[in-house]
């Protein structure tokens, strides 16, 4: 039986310690915590390489990652060894960075199936194309989108646009955004985020992750919370001014503070070491 909806001062969603290596042994996350509260909007932020998109694909449930250590817990309950599908019928959504195109499923078709499999009912095309409709007209989409196949000849854009109409109809109560600012231009952006900001006035205890390289979505989204993910783990957290502070300066100054964390958690070690052996 599933834990009961947490209240705004508990945590919806808890990773502590993570740690993290592909299928060949190889470790990427290297203790990984991460505290969201119901209504709080995240934001994980890194260079190329750093894990980001290994993260995003492990609180989901990836079976290309092996996790070695450390735990995953929504509203309560630890759902570290859960599956993907399994995830996703308890309230875990993930927006894809290159959304995928599934020729001869309709949008519409897609979401009946992926919504009554969340739901655990069975749902008719023209009940929901009713609520498509609406969430349609709020998104600012082509109603004529609900019938074409699932992203196939979508703009870079209409993709992203259709993953949020994927979680305001699904209504997950963690949403993972994985990138979905990449590859859009200015006027996109706008309308991707003016999308999340409607789901969210809709579910306002929705709690969201924003994985980005950049600020400028943020400028849109104002995060309650900004970590800076480098080599495998966070070094820094902050406000809404931390993002402020790297898009000034850059990933260098936490990377430099990371490697001199680093080789002092490394001295230490030699020094425990030399005194067990003393």
């Amino acid at each position: 039986m599933s834990a009961p909806s947490p209240t705004p001062s508990t945590p919806l969603f808890e990773v502590q310690d993570l740690h993290v290596s592909s299928t060949e042994g190889v470790e990427i996350l290297r203790g990984v915590d991460l505290t969201v509260l119901p209504g709080e909007v995240h934001a994980l932020m890194g260079p190329n390489g750093s894990g980001k998109s290994t993260l995003a694909s492990v609180l989901l449930g990836s079976p290309e990652y092996v996790v070695t250590q450390g735990s995953i817990r929504f509203k309560g309950d630890d759902i570290t060894d859960w599956s993907a599908d399994v995830r996703g019928k308890a309230g875990l959504f993930l927006a894809f960075q290159y959304p995928l195109e599934v020729a001869g499923v309709s949008v519409i078709n897609f979401l009946r199936q992926a919504l009554s499999a969340r739901k655990g009912i069975d749902l008719s095309v023209l009940e929901l194309r009713l609520a498509i409709m609406d969430w349609m007209d709020r998104l600012g989409m082509d109603p004529s989108f609900a019938d074409r196949y699932l992203n196939e000849g979508f703009s870079g854009g209409e993709k992203k646009r259709n993953e949020i109409l994927q979680m305001a109809i699904l209504e997950p109560e963690m949403a993972i955004l994985d990138e979905t600012d990449s590859g859009l231009d200015i006027d996109a952006l706008r309308i991707v985020a003016d999308g999340i900001a409607e789901v969210r006035r809709d579910r306002p205890d929705l709690g969201i992750v924003i994985i980005t390289h950049y600020r400028r979505l943020l400028q849109y989204l104002r995060p309650d919370v900004v970590h800076i993910l480098m080599d495998g783990r966070v070094v820094e957290r902050g406000g809404a001014d931390l993002a402020e502070r790297l898009e000034a300066g850059g990933f260098d100054e936490f990377r430099d503070a990371e490697s001199v964390e680093a080789e002092s958690v490394e001295a230490e070690s030699v020094e425990a070491d030399s005194g067990a052996s003393a």
